[in-house]
């Protein structure tokens, strides 16, 4: 009786003790590991994509084969999306705050989805089509979940690129030229995500587009619903800031957004790949992943005058 009461005064004491010491752990270290579970996601859903559903025979005859068959059908659609939206969340915190961390999340989260239910409902600003049941729960039987959670994630990471570029430009004023770049790149992941993820040649399709355009089958209309949607919650997140976050690359990890952005580049490449769309993945390196690098790029430092002479 004793041992029992003792073991019930000390359960509540271990929790509050793990409690606490979860509350030390730096942001960054959570959003290293989440990027660590995102990355291992992605290539899980890689796996699942170019090589365990086209060769069933490789599992069938396994129980841990069919076990994690089964999981990556119902999970792996939204897994990776849910490590990333929390590595970019915990990236934040540690970077420029709870504040603005959760503002931006506010506002790319609610503007996404607005536009998203928009769209398959109305046909606007994207065009017309329908999400499947690979990705997850739909929000109003429509947009899954995780699709929020991506715009969040990938759009986050992008606007931080953005601005970090725009101030080693040294343009002005520095927000409006971070929204612009920030949602270019967003927009240009889109060009070789968008064509592979509705291939009909995909063992999966994430969602089905019920008209055609002249981009490897996608309306030119879905491109401008993308830039139009970035550039809103990416303005209103900033205006809710009401100041610009640091710009030093070094002091924010900006290497965090970089790889995130790469990672979900490549991604979408390898699956352009396996349904041999090249120019996609010509137009995501050039005029996005290379782009993007330079952020990686040392500001030089100004000239020292030259020395004056005596004449």
């Amino acid at each position: 009786m004793q041992r029992t009461r003792a073991q019930s005064v000390e359960a509540p004491r271990d929790r509050t003790l793990l409690a606490s010491r979860l509350r030390t752990i730096h942001p960054l270290k959570w959003a290293n590991a989440f990027l660590i579970g995102h990355l291992v996601a992605l290539m899980f859903g890689l796996a699942g994509l170019l090589i365990a559903i086209p060769n069933p025979e490789l599992w069938a005859d396994s129980a841990m084969g069919a076990r994690a068959y089964d999981f990556g059908m119902t999970y792996a659609g939204s897994l990776h999306i849910i490590f990333g939206a929390a590595a970019m969340f915990a990236w934040g915190v540690a970077a420029i705050g709870m504040r603005k961390t959760a503002i931006f999340f506010g506002a790319a989260v609610s503007i996404s989805l607005g536009s998203e239910l928009l769209g398959t409902s109305f046909g606007e600003p994207f065009g017309n089509y329908a999400y499947t049941s690979f990705l997850g729960y739909k929000i109003l039987d429509h947009v899954p979940f995780s699709i929020p959670l991506s715009w969040f994630y990938v759009g986050f990471a992008t606007y931080m690129i953005g601005h970090v570029l725009a101030a080693r430009l040294g343009v002005k004023p520095l927000w409006i030229y971070a929204v612009a770049i920030g949602g270019w790149l967003l927009t240009v992941w889109d060009l070789v995500l968008d064509p592979a993820m509705a291939h009909e040649s995909l063992p999966v399709r994430f969602w089905v587009w019920y008209e055609t355009g002249p981009y490897f089958g996608m309306p030119t209309q879905n491109f401008i619903g993308w830039t139009l949607t970035a550039l809103v919650f990416m303005t209103v997140a900033r205006l809710l800031w009401n100041s610009d976050p640091p710009t030093d690359g070094a002091r924010l990890a900006i290497w965090f957004p970089l790889a995130i952005y790469a990672a979900n580049i490549v991604f979408a490449s390898a699956l352009s790949a396996s349904v041999d769309l090249w120019v996609p993945i010509l137009l995501a390196m050039v005029f996005g992943l290379i782009p993007a690098a330079l952020v990686l790029t040392r500001r030089s430092a100004p000239a020292a005058p030259a020395p004056a002479h005596d004449r």
